[in-house]
């Protein structure tokens, strides 16, 4: 199949863009680079630079590299960012979506998968999540996200168009080619293996009194590759109906035993500082993947912390820079 990938040259689209590949279909990379990186993209897929808002690019793009299915990835998505700055989320991730969505009836795509998120429960009650489970972002983030997918919801009902909407729990991990080079980097595992790395500063723990084991947040995280396995069974599910599915294990870790889990795997200290709590941040966060894995035969293979703070920490050595641009 020929899917195009917007914001592929990012984290988690650099990886999803190389398992596409590796599944047999034809990867185009749509991004403008404000917050990927060109060395991202891999070179097996065809890369165009641009943004969702042109629709003269876009539409040329759909239509000339004949997709079949689009996979929506880009996207703002830094929940503080998103409470100082809504506009910018709703303006990028509704937006845009809605440019997205118009390009693609205006050729005739009518399959996309869609970048979501676990933002879109805000702080449920009942553990762990299920798909049904209530709908109350905390933040513009998880809102814009959610007032995507229900636009998906109409656009189904009127245009037929099909969507398989993936609520991401914690993404972590690399493969061997692609890996986290955020700025400014806002994600645990990665600002854990930096303090590693350079042995200098230490990791800000954001509340050590939460009703936890250990008292820090419990968070389901979920290996890279895995997850992008996961985007390229969605798109078999659209030659017969819309589906909105968890991606998480189904178990979570606490802040603290990630710190603890990578001193064991660099074999470095790693010094931590206790930090207020941040606003709107739940105690756990863990998802049911049980729909995905009975409906689309989901099987993960890298589910340990140890593998996914190990792949991370190989990438990051043989990538000290990140991708130096």
């Amino acid at each position: 199949m020929k899917v195009l990938v917007t914001g592929g040259a990012g984290y988690i689209g650099s990886v999803v863009v190389e398992q596409l590949i590796k599944h047999g279909h034809e990867a185009v990379v749509y991004d403008n680079l404000s917050k990927g990186h060109a060395a991202a993209v891999a070179p097996e897929a065809a890369f165009i630079r641009a943004d969702l808002m042109n629709r003269d690019a876009l539409v040329r793009a759909l239509d000339q590299r004949k997709i079949e299915a689009v996979i929506h990835m880009a996207a703002s998505s830094l929940v503080g960012e998103s409470v100082q700055n809504p506009h910018l989320y709703f303006n990028n991730n509704v937006g845009a979506g809605l440019a997205l969505l118009d390009a693609m009836l205006t050729v005739g795509v009518k399959k996309i998968v869609f970048s979501s998120t676990a933002a879109v429960y805000g702080s449920p009650e009942t553990m762990p999540i299920t798909e049904d489970a209530p709908q109350n972002p905390t933040n513009p983030y998880g809102e814009s996200k959610l007032a995507f997918e229900r636009m998906l919801r109409w656009y189904d009902a009127a245009y037929q168009l099909r969507y398989a909407s993936l609520r991401y729990f914690n993404a972590a991990g690399a493969s061997e080619r692609f890996g986290e080079d955020h700025h400014p980097e806002t994600h645990l595992i990665p600002n854990v293996l930096r303090v590693a790395a350079t042995g200098s500063g230490h990791v800000d723990i954001f509340g050590e009194n939460y009703n936890t084991p250990d008292g820090t947040c419990v968070r389901d995280y979920i290996h890279v590759i895995d997850l992008a396995d996961a985007h390229a069974l969605a798109l078999n599910v659209l030659e017969k109906r819309s589906e909105i599915f968890n991606l998480g294990y189904g178990s979570g870790y606490s802040v603290a035993e990630v710190v603890e889990m990578a001193r064991q795997v660099t074999k470095r200290w790693i010094s931590t500082e206790a930090a207020p709590r941040r606003a709107g941040d739940p105690p756990v966060l863990i998802a049911s993947p049980d729909k995905i894995m009975r409906d689309l035969g989901w099987n993960p293979r890298h589910s340990e912390l140890d593998q996914i703070i190990e792949s991370a920490w190989r990438w990051s050595l043989a990538h000290p820079n990140g991708y130096g641009e």
